[in-house]
């Protein structure tokens, strides 16, 4: 085990982060398939509480155990409080499109996080976007239109649901880039975690009931492939460029289509494979763009 932590450590950043991406990429995509399977018998607002709730009792011990309650005491209680009902309601109407549309699609339109952050990076975070990324933004918002088809008499308003998710995550995004400059990551999965499983259980007592025992098992794991998915998430992050980590989360699309088609029973038609591929090209061009942008910026 020393050995291949040696050999691992070795490695290049970004070939590290493209592997802590991919872990990362299967326990979220791993999290999607089983949230897709409890929806046909409990209502995502419930396991939106359950996922909550056992990703705090996972990590709570771990990151106390790094350097006690110091490790994550806060003067901006209220920022995190913003931040958390903001993320809530991500999961919730993230979860909901997850059980309610084809699997594929509900992980295709919540790529469009990264178009509405272009939007909300030039509102609220004063950054400069020029007419490279707002061409590649405006492609992108084409793909949802491919994908959602209005007017083809088989728009579905739960795409609607995903596109409302994707939006409320890149307000996270701008969230919690905020948060980053006085907060620890730490602090902000703690307070996030402790906050939501709060929050969280008032709506899930509307659509109560008691999970069977083999149930337990299956929404505690929620909460641990949720608590590994941001922790290799974070580590993908550290050590690498985006360039180098977001390629490789775009397997989660891969592996929705193949629980969807093999698990789920789901068909995929030519639009979603064609919007998706526009969603996921133009998302792409956007990471590229902003770390280009962003080495160039740095001093040499």
């Amino acid at each position: 085990m020393k050995a291949l932590g040696e050999k691992l450590a070795s490695l290049p950043g970004n070939v590290r982060g493209a592997l802590w991406a991919a872990c990362a990429m299967a326990a979220f995509g791993g999290m999607e398939a089983v949230i897709k399977a409890m929806g046909a018998t409990m209502h995502p607002l419930q396991i939106a509480f359950f996922r909550c709730l056992f990703a705090f009792l996972f990590i709570a011990p771990i990151v106390l155990a790094m350097g006690g309650f110091a490790r994550v005491a806060t003067a901006r209680f209220g920022a995190h409080l913003g931040r958390t009902l903001i993320g809530y309601a991500a999961m919730a109407t993230g979860f909901l499109a997850i059980t309610r549309l084809p699997l594929a699609d509900a992980v295709a339109l919540g790529y469009v996080r990264q178009l509405f952050l272009v939007v909300l990076a030039v509102a609220f975070l004063g950054e400069t976007v020029r007419w490279r990324r707002w061409t590649a933004t405006a492609v992108g918002f084409a793909g949802v239109v491919v994908m959602v088809r209005p007017g083809a008499g088989v728009l579905d308003p739960f795409a609607f649901v995903a596109l409302a998710s994707g939006f409320l995550v890149a307000c996270v995004t701008v969230a919690v880039k905020r948060l980053a400059e006085t907060e620890s990551a730490e602090a902000t999965v703690f307070w996030f975690g402790a906050i939501a499983s709060v929050v969280s259980l008032g709506p899930a007592l509307f659509v109560w009931r008691w999970p069977e025992p083999w149930e337990w098992g299956v929404v505690a794991s929620l909460g641990v492939m949720g608590a590994f998915g941001q922790y290799f998430a974070m580590r993908a992050y550290r050590v690498a460029d985006a360039t180098a980590v977001e390629p490789v989360d775009y397997g989660r699309l891969i592996l929705a289509a193949f629980f969807g088609v093999f698990v789920f029973g789901e068909a995929i038609d030519a639009y979603t494979v064609l919007g998706a591929a526009i969603i996921v090209a133009s998302t792409l061009y956007i990471t590229r763009r902003e770390a280009k942008l962003a080495a160039s910026a740095r001093p040499r």
